[in-house]
C-alpha cells in the first residue's frame, strides 16, 4: 500500500487500537481520537516504537456536538487529508428501554450514529475528489436483529450496517470503498462499560479477541469487501436470522440477552 494517512476513532483500546498496530505499518501518519488523552499518549508512544509512523493525537469526546466538525477542521487547517477513516467509537447500555438512563442512550446516538455519519461526510467528499480512499464503519452483528434488554444499541447499529451498505453502493466506481464490520461479541472494555458481561450472550461461548477482529476488518477493508462479518458461528446466525419470521427474533434474543444468573 502506498504510504497514506489513516484516521481512527476509539483508538486508545480494543478494537480501533488493533487497527492503529496495523495500519500503522501502512501509513505515514496516523490521526487517534479518544476521550482519554493520557491513553492516547501511551499508544503513541508505543506505535511509534514499532514503525516509522508520526502519531497525531485528538482527545475528543464524539458525543459532544460539533466534535466531529473540530476534528475535520484541525486536520484541514494542518493540510492533512486522511485517505482511510476507521469509525470504531461506540457505546451500549443494558437493560430495559423503560428504565435505563436517557442520557447515556442520547450520548450513544449521537456517538454511534451521529459522530459517524458526520465524519464520514466531512471526509469522504475529499476522498471522491482524490479518486481514492477507505472507510471502515463498525457495526455489529447486533445489526441485523431487533435487541430488546439493548434497543437502542442494536437499533443503531443497524443504522450504521443500511448506512453503510447505501453509500458503498452509491461510492462505487468513484475509487473509494466502504466497509462495515460486523463482529460478535468480543473482548473490550466496551462490553464492561456497557454491563454486558452480564448476558448470557457474552457468558455462553467465548468472545473473540479483538486483535482477530481488527485483523479480519483490516483484510476485508484492503479486498474493498462491503459487508464483513467475524467468525463462522456469526456468519451462519446472520444467514439464519434473514431466514426467520421477524416477529420470532424478539423472545430469541431476549433469552440470549438475559442476565446471566450463575
Amino acid at each position: 500500500m502506498q504510504k497514506k494517512t489513516a484516521l481512527i476513532t476509539g483508538a486508545s483500546g480494543g478494537i480501533g487500537y488493533e487497527f492503529a498496530k496495523l495500519l500503522a505499518k501502512d501509513c505515514n501518519v496516523l490521526v487517534l481520537v479518544a476521550r482519554s488523552g493520557d491513553k492516547l499518549l501511551e499508544v503513541k508512544s508505543e506505535l511509534e516504537g514499532l514503525a516509522p509512523v508520526s502519531v497525531k493525537l485528538i482527545a475528543k469526546d464524539l458525543a459532544l456536538p460539533g466534535a466531529a466538525e473540530e476534528i475535520y477542521r484541525v486536520l484541514e487547517n494542518e493540510n492533512i487529508d486522511v485517505d482511510i477513516l476507521i469509525n470504531n467509537a461506540g457505546i451500549g447500555c443494558f437493560g430495559k428501554f423503560s428504565g435505563t438512563d436517557w442520557r447515556t442512550e442520547a450520548e450513544m446516538i449521537s456517538l454511534n450514529i451521529v459522530a459517524l455519519t458526520h465524519l464520514t461526510k466531512l471526509f469522504v467528499q475529499g476522498m471522491v475528489k482524490r479518486k481514492s480512499g477507505k472507510v471502515v464503519n463498525v457495526a455489529s452483528t447486533a445489526a441485523f436483529p431487533p435487541g430488546p434488554l439493548m434497543s437502542v444499541y442494536y437499533a443503531s447499529k443497524a443504522y450504521i450496517l443500511s448506512f453503510s451498505e447505501a453509500i458503498a453502493y452509491e461510492l462505487k466506481d468513484t475509487g473509494v470503498d466502504v466497509t462495515v464490520l460486523c463482529p460478535g461479541p468480543t473482548a473490550t472494555g466496551f462490553v464492561k462499560a456497557a454491563a454486558m458481561d452480564r448476558s448470557k450472550l457474552f457468558r455462553s461461548r467465548k468472545p473473540a479477541a479483538a486483535a482477530d477482529v481488527a485483523r479480519y476488518g483490516y483484510e476485508a477493508m484492503m479486498k474493498g469487501k462491503t459487508v464483513a462479518i467475524h467468525g463462522a458461528i456469526n456468519k451462519i446466525m446472520t444467514f439464519s436470522i434473514r431466514l426467520t419470521p421477524r416477529k420470532l427474533l424478539p423472545p430469541i434474543v431476549r433469552r440470549l440477552q438475559e442476565e446471566f444468573r450463575s
